[in-house]
């Protein structure tokens, strides 16, 4: 694909300085450019590849915009990294174009499902008895849509995905390849030395414009429904438990994972292989960084880490206290330390 320059700036809404009609064929970074990669500087840190990059373009900030200009053609917008994303999902629409509305002559509609017609079912798809799948809809390869699931408008089911029964998703999603959404959650009750099933009568309900990753599970409620709100972003490999709930606008790196019950504020960020249990409650605009295990309630916003050495649980627990107060011992003793 071949785009001149100046169709690019409109794109993104900057401002081109330089030749209107070069054209440009890739996106790239800016180590990795040729002359026919756009290419972009959203962070200072790699201010210093900008002189030697071989991009035929480079999107910049209003701040870079004289060492860019000086090294050749340019566009400035407020947000090179906003406009790099918008970038990317212009061109992704144009190579990689959705399927023609319909159903897959091996795919199975059962009686009672309503699919709309603007919508496609690929090959060897099953949606269920009862099901919806609305406008715009797609639903891929060996994709199962349970009985009385609900797919919204414009969402996209990858390869292999499963949306349980009377699960449901709005519109504008995206959900990667082998992910489960609606199995069972991990409920059991013990009896004489064994494990009674709880049943989980519950389902997940997924808001607007949410992504879900490869092989990611969101289990179903046991009661009460399971709810990723609108705009929740989870990366592959994450598990989110039975009646959790994930505030709008969450987003969670890869193999993270939220224990049963917990509560989830909005704007909230988890880094990658970080534990949150059960039942407990974070308030909005709390960040956990990558391998923290949150043992107790967050209630007041900010970035919050820690890890603990593996020991028997009695051992553990005074250690944990005693790691604390650290702090305060510490100046307790410089105070000891400055007396006469």
């Amino acid at each position: 694909m071949r785009v001149r320059l100046a169709d690019l700036a409109a794109l993104v809404g900057g401002e081109l300085v330089g030749d209107p009609d070069a054209v440009v064929s890739r996106i790239g970074s800016l180590q990795d450019a040729d002359g026919a990669t756009v290419a972009f500087l959203a962070h200072a840190r790699y201010a210093s590849q900008l002189a030697s990059t071989q991009a035929a373009c480079v999107i910049v900030s209003p701040a870079m915009r004289e060492p860019a200009a000086a090294r050749g053609a340019t566009i400035i917008c407020d947000d090179p990294y906003l406009a790099f994303a918008r970038l990317t999902q212009w061109w992704a629409r144009q190579v990689r174009p959705l399927p023609a509305p319909g159903a897959h002559a091996t795919a199975h509609v059962e009686p009672g499902a309503a699919v709309h017609a603007s919508a496609a079912i690929g090959p060897f798809a099953l949606i269920g008895a009862g099901a919806r799948v609305e406008a715009g809809a797609v639903i891929e390869a060996h994709c199962i849509v349970g009985a009385y699931a609900h797919v919204g408008e414009g969402t996209r089911l990858k390869p292999r995905v499963t949306l349980s029964d009377g699960c449901r998703i709005g519109s504008r999603g995206l959900v990667h390849s082998g992910a489960v959404i609606g199995a069972d959650g991990f409920g059991f009750a013990p009896s004489q030395g064994r494990w009674e099933k709880i049943e989980q009568l519950g389902a997940v309900r997924i808001g607007d414009d949410v992504e879900i990753g490869a092989n990611t599970c969101v289990d179903r409620g046991a009661l009460e429904d399971t709810v990723l709100e609108d705009g929740v972003k989870l990366d592959n490999l994450v598990q989110i438990g039975h009646n959790v709930r994930v505030g709008a606008h969450s987003a969670f790196a890869g193999c993270v994972g939220v224990a049963g019950s917990a509560k989830i504020g909005r704007h909230c960020t988890a880094g990658g292989g970080a534990i949150i249990l059960g039942h407990l409650e974070l308030v909005d605009h709390v960040h956990i960084t990558a391998a923290t295990v949150v043992t107790r309630s967050i209630l007041k916003p900010g970035q919050y880490s820690g890890a603990f050495p593996f020991d028997d649980n009695a051992s553990w627990e005074k250690n944990a206290a005693t790691l604390r107060q650290l702090y305060s011992l510490r100046e307790r003793v410089r105070a000891l330390e400055k007396r006469p």
